[in-house]
């Protein structure tokens, strides 16, 4: 199979990621074009030890990198897209990791081989741009947890990404309690409450009188993960890295800020 054949499927996806890295889709398919034009004169740049896929954006990634521009916060950038605007509160470097895992869905390991980082290094770019996101969308977080260390290290989490904790509840009842206080922004909730109660309850209680982003944090998944209704979109697994919940956080934030902002746009 020759490389055009094993790059093609993922041309539209390497279009989508240089639109949102560079803001518009004229400089995004002006990098997917030279990219092309790179393996073409030189096929050795392509690295068949990787997945097509991750070898195909390291190629862009190297073009990328090779101006000093590219390496800096864009001042004066006009972009094209309500969501892409939001990304350039992200310096270019933590950028371009945070669209590897969030939109482009790559593992750890593949968006270190894309971006040529260890992979703790892929950790500090996704937690600088968890700060630069929260810069600009800074909140206050609901923790549902009844696991006190846990809890701790959650709130630990959420504080170090600079958004403000407005209570840990261990109930039900709590969590609505503290969310009828108003002021939040996000909820982090475990499934499986102190009392015998149910997190997934106490969110649904919630939602009914307040919009935002809910992330559940569960060492029972499958309890979500019916299929037979609708599903959480931002879903941690008990036992957690501190890394995946900074990220999932950050994701939350951001892309629930962005779709409210095409909403009003378009309202």
């Amino acid at each position: 199979m020759t490389i055009a054949q094993r790059i093609s499927p993922y041309i539209p996806y390497l279009r989508r990621y240089a639109r949102a890295l560079t803001g518009s889709q004229k400089s995004g398919d002006a990098y997917v074009a030279a990219a092309i034009e790179s393996l073409l004169a030189d096929p050795s740049s392509f690295d068949t030890e990787l997945k097509p896929k991750v070898a195909l954006y390291k190629v862009l990634t190297k073009i990328w990198r090779s101006l000093r521009v590219n390496r800096q916060k864009s001042e004066g950038v006009s972009f094209d897209h309500s969501i892409d605007s939001k990304l350039d509160i992200i310096t270019p470097p933590a950028r371009q990791a945070f669209l590897l895992l969030s939109i482009e869905d790559f593992s750890n390991q593949e968006a270190a081989a894309v971006l040529e980082v260890s992979e703790k290094e892929l950790d500090t770019l996704m937690a600088q741009a968890g700060r630069e996101i929260a810069e600009q969308i800074a909140t206050t977080v609901l923790i549902i947890e009844d696991e006190p260390i846990i809890a701790m290290d959650v709130e630990h989490i959420v504080r170090s990404l600079g958004h403000d904790v407005a209570g840990i509840a261990r109930t039900h009842n709590e969590a609505v309690s503290l969310a009828r206080r108003g002021g939040i922004g996000l909820v982090l909730a475990d499934i499986q409450l102190a009392d015998g109660s149910s997190g997934i309850n106490a969110v649904n209680e919630i939602l009914q009188n307040i919009e935002l982003p809910v992330i559940f944090i569960t060492a029972y998944p499958e309890r979500l993960l019916t299929g037979e209704r609708p599903e959480p979109t931002f879903l941690i697994t008990k036992p957690f890295q501190p890394e995946t919940v900074k990220a999932v956080i950050s994701q939350a934030l951001f892309f629930e800020s962005a779709a409210h902002t095409v909403t009003r746009k378009s309202a």
